[in-house]
């Protein structure tokens, strides 16, 4: 399995082989272990045995790991989740409230916010279906809902315009 992931600001890309992981081209024999009824990992790179503290961040992909009394925030994407991340603009630092326009085509299938409401950057606004999945866009920014475009039911077409924040 291939994944991108964000440590310290960098992105990294982790494929995971079995044993065998390889982090941006050098590989490594990897094994991790659960110690059960914790949320400590015994992780055992290339002999060297570390205990990893780990607990979920603010969002799915997120995590927060904790090794050697340093604390780190992680971020962890397979590739299809990279992939629409990408599509809906995510992965960009937005300056400020950006529209949120559809990644691709699909149906909308539920709008979590209205107009006057206040969101927050990461915040799920609209769940779109798209090649038999569910997913949640959310917004880029931080800002307040200044319009809906489209209602559960509609079909859209990429790059509609689907709610504008100010």
């Amino acid at each position: 399995m291939k994944y991108f992931v964000t440590l310290r600001g960098e992105e990294h890309v982790v494929e995971i082989d079995g044993r065998t992981v390889t982090i941006d081209g050098e590989s490594t024999n990897v094994t991790l272990e659960n110690l059960p009824g914790t949320p400590v990992k015994l992780l055992t790179v290339g002999g060297r045995v570390h205990r990893v503290l780990v607990a979920l961040g603010a969002s799915r992909s997120s995590y927060q790991l904790s090794v050697a009394g340093y604390r780190f925030d992680a971020e962890a994407l397979n590739e299809r989740a990279k992939v629409i991340r990408d599509m809906a603009g995510l992965s960009a630092k937005a300056a400020g409230p950006a529209p949120l326009v559809a990644p691709m085509p699909g149906l909308i299938v539920r709008i979590n916010v209205g107009p006057g409401d206040p969101v927050r950057a990461g915040q799920g606004l609209v769940i779109m279906e798209a090649m038999k999945m569910e997913n949640e866009l959310r917004a880029s920014a931080s800002g307040t809902v200044k319009s809906v475009h489209v209602s559960p039911g509609s079909t859209v077409e990429k790059g509609a315009l689907l709610v504008e924040l100010e």
